[in-house]
């Protein structure tokens, strides 16, 4: 009991003193979530919904569309903390993945003088702040793995990768638009009489309609 009051000094100099003023950041991974909003429209609703109701400001609001693995190339981030210098304001982020996926980087701008508040974790200290960096960066090691293994094994299935995967997908489709049309000529008629998907596959299986694997049957669930 003795320690408690002395633990909890130190735990409250740890803590940021945060101002009423803030500046915003938000990461988006592309551009296509930035230009459509995925993502970045659920970053704002978080801080808009944190200042919401308080004697606080939002001076300022910066996008930045880069992977949370680059650290190097973040110019909007790197106005974002000059303006909370200027404005003496605290950098208010959504998420701490959103700043990087990297505890370098994290640790770097911890230090570099400007109080940082993460919504989804607000009362967290410097300390936990630190180790929060460190899992999200072991997240975003085996998400690049995980990544890594599934393009493994599409590749050993035979799946063509990369610029070509367009084109690629595109002769499936008209492959398969082609198959659907010649086994029209056996369905059409059959539906006729067989109003059931149950009855429909059975009679299709009874004159051997086709399917795309050689010396399979048919299946509700494929008709």
């Amino acid at each position: 009991h003795v320690y408690v009051p002395l633990l909890v000094s130190i735990l409250e100099d740890c803590m940021p003193e945060h101002t009423g003023k803030f500046i915003s950041y938000h990461r988006v991974s592309t551009t296509r979530q930035g230009e459509s909003g995925l993502g970045l429209e659920a970053q704002q609703k978080a801080v808009a919904d944190y200042l919401n109701g308080g004697d606080w400001e939002l001076l300022e609001e910066y996008v930045e569309t880069e992977s949370g693995k680059s650290h190097k190339n973040r110019p909007e981030l790197q106005k974002a903390i000059a303006a909370c210098k200027k404005h003496k304001a605290t950098l208010i982020i959504a998420k701490l993945d959103r700043l990087a996926r990297n505890v370098a980087f994290t640790a770097t701008l911890l230090e570099s003088g400007v109080n940082l508040l993460v919504v989804e974790n607000p009362h967290a200290t410097k300390l936990e702040l630190h180790m929060r960096a460190a899992w999200a960066e072991e997240e975003g090691e085996q998400i690049s793995l995980r990544t890594k293994a599934a393009l493994q094994a599409a590749k050993a299935r035979g799946v063509q990768l990369g610029k070509h995967s367009a084109i690629l997908s595109k002769q499936n489709k008209e492959h398969a638009d082609r198959w659907a049309r010649d086994i029209a000529r056996y369905v059409t008629p059959l539906r006729q009489t067989h109003k059931s998907i149950r009855k429909l596959t059975d009679a299709m299986n009874a004159i051997e309609v086709p399917t795309q694997r050689e010396g399979s049957k048919w299946h509700p669930t494929s008709v």
